[in-house]
C-alpha cells in the first residue's frame, strides 16, 4: 500500500515468479473493484527481471539505519552528481570498507540512484 500526497492511494500486488494464476486474477478483480470504490488504484506487478531482483536483494542487506552516514551522504551526493562507477566514487570518498556500506544504504533508500538493470 502507498499513499500519494494528493490523498489517493495504490494497492500493489505481486504476481510472484510466473504468470498470473487464475486465483490471483480473480483476487485482482475483487481488489481492483474495492480499490476503485475508495478512490484508490490497484496494480498487479510482474516479477522483476533476474538482474534487478539480484541487485535489490543485495541492497536490501543494507537497509538498516546503522549503515546511514549523514555526513558521508552529503559528500556522496556531490561526488555522484554525474554518473560514474560506484567504486571510483567510493575511493574518492575515503576508505571503501567504510564508505561502500553507506553508499549501498543510500541506494536502498533512494538518496542515490543507479540503473538496477546493470549486471549484478
Amino acid at each position: 500500500m502507498a499513499r500519494f500526497s494528493d490523498g489517493g492511494g495504490l494497492l500493489l500486488d505481486c504476481a510472484g515468479r510466473g504468470e498470473i494464476s487464475p486465483r490471483l486474477a480473480h483476487r485482482a478483480d475483487v481488489m481492483a473493484a474495492a480499490a476503485r470504490a475508495v478512490g484508490w488504484q490497484y496494480w498487479v506487478a510482474s516479477p522483476p527481471e533476474p538482474v534487478v531482483a539480484a541487485n535489490l536483494g543485495w541492497l536490501s542487506g543494507y537497509r538498516h539505519p546503522r549503515y546511514r552516514d549523514t555526513a558521508l551522504l552529503e559528500e556522496a551526493v556531490r561526488v555522484f552528481a554525474r554518473p560514474r562507477p560506484l567504486v571510483e566514487g567510493a575511493r574518492d570518498l575515503g576508505d571503501t570498507i567504510k564508505v561502500l556500506p553507506a553508499l549501498f544504504h543510500a541506494l536502498w533508500t533512494g538518496a542515490l540512484s543507479a540503473p538496477l538493470r546493470a549486471l549484478a
